[in-house]
């Protein structure tokens, strides 16, 4: 279950989100009720997030704002490095829900596979290539992007391009994290680093001085 409370459509505080209910699960079903989405998710990124009725407001115009940025920037980019944002931050719902749109926006099924290993596959363009790094640089080394990665996308976009990218890309490490956060759909799952328990009755030990004969 997701950390929060959900808000059921009794209780839908404006009809900005209503219409969004209205849109993803239908105009009468309660999806804290009755879970589900077309894509087969639990849909609860959706009914935690109206519990701020401002936030949620400001993620969906933050998706529609993206969608609107097709007209300068390729689709196929701006899936790459959500995508990639995904796999980075270990969002299982963001990196499933955007494999799914890399497919929809004609990325083959060897490019998408090989997104997590981008670096050693032989399946990307120079262009390509410079998009996953730049959302390495933006999601694993926190925005420490090096001058050559800035150089090949300024080779291929203007910097019109380049700002919805990293845009669109930051917004998507944000909100991969959050899910996580909050075990919004795919994420809400136990921590896998867990101790692992000894045997029954065995003595805490110092592991390193058992490894190395001290």
């Amino acid at each position: 279950m997701p950390r929060l409370r959900q808000v059921p459509r009794a209780d839908v505080p404006n009809d900005f989100i209503m219409r969004a209910y209205d849109r993803v699960f239908g105009p009468d079903r309660d999806p804290v009720a009755e879970p589900g989405t077309a894509t087969g998710t639990p849909g609860n990124w959706w009914t935690v997030f109206a519990l701020s009725p401002e936030v949620f407001h400001h993620a969906v115009a933050g998706f529609a704002m993206y969608r609107k940025s097709a007209e300068r920037l390729s689709p196929v980019l701006r899936e790459l490095g959500q995508t990639r944002a995904g796999w980075l931050t270990g969002s299982s719902f963001v990196f499933s829900q955007h494999c799914k749109s890399c497919r929809s926006v004609g990325l083959s099924e060897e490019k998408v596979q090989a997104i997590p290993c981008w670096s050693v596959s032989d399946q990307f363009d120079s262009l390509e290539r410079a998009v996953l790094a730049l959302t390495d640089g933006i999601v694993a080394d926190k925005g420490r992007v090096a001058d050559g990665i800035v150089t090949v996308l300024k080779q291929h976009l203007s910097d019109e391009q380049i700002l919805d990218l990293t845009y669109i890309t930051a917004m998507y490490a944000m909100h991969a994290t959050i899910s996580r956060v909050l075990r919004l759909e795919y994420d809400d799952r136990e921590e896998p680093v867990q101790e692992i328990a000894a045997p029954k009755g065995a003595q805490s030990r110092d592991i390193g001085a058992d490894i190395s004969g001290g």
